[in-house]
């Protein structure tokens, strides 16, 4: 990650509980990852906070050499628009499916803030 830019905006938002989006002044269009300018017109971006809502698009259990627990990495499409690639907490990775309404929740970890999701439905 740079000193500068959008990817250190993203993650300072995230060090101070904030999950935060760009979107497009133009046109109003939502753009994951972090980027300087929108992807194929260069539009000028804004920060706007994000609704924190998203569904599961598809997931695979990644199973680990015991003692290590297994997880799960998805890909989530934000209410938004744009994807991302996380993981879901608060299930046991198996029980994680698509189409599953899911929330934001920004998790420590020793990088640094991050963005995973948790069962929108109250689950932990």
């Amino acid at each position: 990650m740079s000193e500068s830019g959008p990817d250190k905006q993203f993650v300072d938002f995230l060090r101070a509980g904030r999950f935060m989006l760009q979107r497009a002044v133009n046109d109003g269009r939502y753009v994951f990852y972090p980027r300087a300018a929108a992807p194929g017109d260069g539009a000028a971006l804004e920060w706007v906070e994000a609704s924190g809502a998203g569904c599961v698009y598809s997931t695979t259990v990644v199973r680990k050499k015991p003692p290590e627990p297994s997880y799960n990495v998805a890909l989530i499409d934000l209410a938004e628009g744009p994807r991302m690639m996380s993981r879901v907490e608060g299930v046991a990775p198996e029980d994680v499916k698509i189409g599953m309404a899911v929330r934001a929740k920004i998790v420590e970890g020793g990088d640094g803030p991050y963005v995973v999701f948790v069962p929108a439905d109250g689950a932990p």
